[in-house]
């Protein structure tokens, strides 16, 4: 059987002070009335139902989750004591399918990505589960890239696309590069943007894990035999506090020899930042998307979210505001990664309150 896997568990730090870390990003609704998670389930409707599908979160996070989708089962919830990155997320959800379904396949979704044509992304899934039952095989989504973006991670191909679906053989995974090589990657045809889905057999990442992260599978080895008992929750955390921080990208992927990817021609965004946001938002006729109570004079290409109170431009341009009951950002559009680093400057000053 196929099952979905939501990857949940993150803080969203670029997105502060809408974003903290007792409500990340996932759970906020930065486009229409369904949140970043809820979207991410529904865009699933057709391939795997809710009953076959799994979220997993931090702790702190479960009953939230629980709240917010509750047409998922409670218990299909899976919550991390700690984070750990994405192998040791991905080794928990695949070892609890395992322990029900040995011919688990999964498709491994972050809960943070902007996908609006849902009929091309299901197409591309089908191929890429398809692709998946090959012994051995892990697939991944790649994005066919519409301008040499520096806020991706790349993956080159081998082969031509030829306008059909395929699981092209993956030669080589690429981090962010700068503008120059970006555009040599877009130039070239071949590459395409590290989206961060996954499609694979449950056995099949397991055993990657084995081979390529023998601390992170020595870590969950005593899992499976735990899952279904009183014993499940102590196996978890015994599990999570002896794994290493990796990512499947970095300790897998990259690594192994039989990786594919499926080209996705669909619009795809994973919302990075206060910039995503106002790119793929409606703008006025200056380029100002505007939210809640705001007035702009002489401003122009500005995203505003004004909370609760009255927000005033005068001459401004080209600004990000987002204001909430305790915390107000202001800055340029082209600066909105560094909103992270006032993330790392609470923690580091011990004004917790604000994170």
């Amino acid at each position: 059987m196929v099952y979905t896997v939501i990857m949940a568990g993150g803080i969203g730090s670029r997105f502060w002070p809408r974003s903290r870390e007792a409500y990340p990003k996932q759970f906020l609704n930065v486009f229409g009335e369904a949140t970043l998670l809820q979207q991410t389930l529904q865009r699933m409707k057709g391939i795997v139902p809710p009953a076959r599908s799994f979220v997993v979160t931090h702790q702190r996070y479960g009953e939230l989750t629980r709240r917010q989708l509750p047409e998922l089962p409670a218990e299909h919830v899976l919550e991390e004591p700690i984070s750990r990155n994405t192998a040791p997320c991905i080794a928990y959800a695949a070892i609890k399918l395992l322990a029900h379904d040995p011919d688990a396949v999964m498709m491994v979704l972050p809960a943070d990505h902007l996908i609006r044509d849902h009929a091309a992304f299901q197409a591309a899934l089908r191929v890429a589960i398809e692709a998946a039952q090959e012994k051995g095989a892990l697939v991944t989504i790649g994005i066919t890239p519409t301008h040499a973006a520096t806020g991706y991670g790349y993956i080159q191909f081998d082969g031509n696309l030829d306008g059909k679906l395929h699981a092209y053989p993956v030669k080589t995974f690429a981090e962010k590069p700068n503008v120059a090589t970006a555009e040599r990657f877009l130039d070239s045809g071949d590459f395409l943007w590290n989206s961060g889905m996954f499609v694979w057999r449950a056995d099949t990442i397991v055993e990657s894990i084995q081979k390529y992260l023998p601390k992170c599978y020595a870590a969950f080895l005593g899992l499976g035999g735990a899952i279904g008992t009183q014993y499940e929750d102590e196996a978890v955390h015994a599990a999570y506090r002896k794994s290493p921080r990796i990512s499947i990208d970095y300790g897998v992927m990259e690594r192994a020899d039989t990786v594919y990817v499926v080209p996705g021609s669909f619009e795809w965004n994973d919302i990075g930042d206060w910039r995503a946001v106002y790119d793929l938002s409606q703008n006025d006729d200056h380029g100002n998307v505007l939210h809640n109570h705001v007035i702009v004079h002489d401003s122009s290409r500005c995203y505003v979210d004004a909370g609760s109170r009255l927000i005033v431009l005068v001459g401004i341009h080209d600004a990000i505001v987002v204001d909430t009951d305790d915390a107000l950002l202001i800055c340029h559009r082209e600066s909105a990664q560094q909103v992270r680093n006032v993330v790392e400057y609470l923690h580091a000053h011990q004004l917790e309150q604000y994170v």
